[in-house]
């Protein structure tokens, strides 16, 4: 079956959101807010603020809020002059106050500085230029031997190849391109990388020497042509810089990029927006009645599989089978759509067949083949968990959009109005041993209030007799479920 693949472009003064929607269902969804841009990508001179010889890594400042974290592995050693080049202490490598170059791989993430390193890429439409390292890779994507080889082939015959220092990779979008295309993305890059150095040398303090494109540039930069059959954008100011970067850049694209005129947004053609909120939720039901419910931490992501109410023709075993199966699909679809990232664990349903737990693996690869993020899966586990990692690069989708709930804390559940009603009782009889007071005023939720007034009045009856005091409780709508003060008159 031929999929339709459309990448939709919504564009306001603050925000840009980028979704990519496949047979008129949203995929992957990306947003980049004017205030808060990625820094992946971005290279910084940096100044070495802490050296760390136990985690063999170091700390600098780039001139962000916190401070970038270096490791070992990724210190150049060719562009500190370091004589032993297989030295892997990092005392030996770097000083406080050594000025060096680094580029961001991860974005701040959480309470995590941004994780950088020395070894600098810069990306361009078919090449990623490697200024420490004299090497030529080929992206494994290309399927077709001969075509990895004549790309391998035509770069070596580039004479600015040849000339200048550095290594490149090929990327899968160079596939079918001709010599002069190839030579004049390689005089790009050389360009760019020379105008780098520059801004480098004059730099007087920590602070951004190069900044990755914008988000409705890098998809042109970034997406594989050839499934792509339609780009929409619904800004025309950012429709005319898109048209420039496609005419000197991405001239295949030049018939599929367009300007949305329609009265409705563009995003509620395809029912984006309420994909988005649904990709907040953590239960994500399946067609089948069976659903997923999909957990966040700090540490790790865990997706559990339920039957829910489906229940096969067969029996209990071919049940939970085709739900594993059809949650293998949605599963994939989910880390795309959230970006969920790091250690993942799949909870599916215990099943005994082992031909049934190959089959629903292999389903599961096939469905992440189509990701563009790196994955790898494990077999599944005696207890029917599967471990899985997803390469994160940054936030995932409900980090960006969302913040801690102000109410619980992020634990994701309030305390009932019995549990802060037993609260506000020890708070009193606390300050009771402490202050003499004429009474108590309590301002608490209004159904906290409910609460104590109607099944606890007997407890605030037997309180103000062994204190000897009055207490009077007023409901405060503005007060949330645990928010409640004590006040002595």
């Amino acid at each position: 079956m031929h999929n339709e693949e459309k990448i939709l472009v919504n564009v306001t003064p603050n925000e840009t959101r980028v979704a990519w929607v496949e047979n008129g269902v949203l995929q992957e969804v990306w947003v980049e807010r004017s205030n808060k841009r990625g820094l992946v990508g971005n290279i910084y001179m940096g100044k070495v603020d802490r050296v760390l010889p136990g985690m063999q890594a170091a700390f600098v400042n780039v001139g962000l809020e916190r401070a970038a974290f270096l490791h070992v592995s990724d210190v150049c050693h060719k562009a500190i002059g370091a004589e032993d080049e297989n030295c892997e202490d990092i005392a030996k490598l770097l000083h406080c106050g050594q000025k060096i170059m680094v580029q961001v791989v991860k974005d701040p993430l959480g309470s995590k500085g941004a994780r950088v390193t020395m070894q600098v890429t810069i990306p361009s439409r078919m090449l990623v230029y490697m200024p420490t390292e004299k090497t030529l890779g080929v992206s494994q994507r290309i399927d077709s031997g001969a075509e990895r080889e004549r790309l391998r082939e035509m770069v070596k015959q580039i004479p600015e190849f040849n000339e200048a220092e550095g290594g490149y990779i090929v990327r899968t979008v160079a596939e079918g391109v001709d010599f002069h295309e190839m030579r004049a993305d390689m005089i790009y890059l050389q360009r760019l990388w020379s105008g780098i150095q520059e801004r480098a040398r004059n730099a007087r303090k920590p602070s951004v020497i190069y900044e990755d494109l914008p988000l409705y540039l890098r998809i042109l930069r970034d997406i594989p042509i050839a499934r792509i059959e339609k780009i929409r954008v619904d800004s025309s100011e950012t429709h005319k810089k898109m048209q420039r970067f496609v005419d000197q850049y991405v001239m295949e694209l030049a018939d599929r990029l367009g300007l949305y005129k329609g009265e409705r947004p563009i995003f509620d053609l395809y029912n984006i927006e309420e994909e988005i909120q649904a990709a907040l939720h953590k239960r994500v039901n399946l067609k089948s009645g069976g659903y997923l419910i999909i957990d966040q931490t700090e540490a790790m992501t865990t997706i559990d599989v339920n039957t829910g109410a489906f229940v096969g023709h067969r029996n209990l075993e071919e049940t939970i089978y085709r739900t594993n199966l059809e949650a293998t699909q949605a599963i994939a679809r989910q880390l795309r759509l959230r970006n969920l990232g790091g250690i993942i664990i799949l909870d599916f349903i215990d099943m005994d067949d082992k031909a049934h737990q190959q089959h629903v693996l292999a389903a599961l690869d096939k469905e992440l083949s189509r990701d563009r993020v790196k994955t790898s899966i494990s077999s599944i586990s005696s207890l029917g968990l599967v471990e899985m990692t997803r390469k994160r690069t940054r936030e995932s989708l409900e980090r960006t959009l969302c913040e801690p709930c102000p109410v619980c804390n992020g634990r994701g559940s309030v305390k009932t109005a019995e549990t802060v009603a037993y609260e506000i009782f020890r708070e009193i009889t606390r300050m009771a041993r402490s202050f003499d007071a004429k009474q108590y005023r309590v301002i608490a939720a209004e159904s906290v209030v409910s609460r104590i007034m109607d099944e606890e009045s007997s407890s605030v009856a037997e309180l103000e007799a062994f204190l000897n005091k009055s207490i009077r409780f007023q409901a405060e709508s503005a007060y949330s479920a645990e928010q409640y003060d004590v006040v002595m008159m």
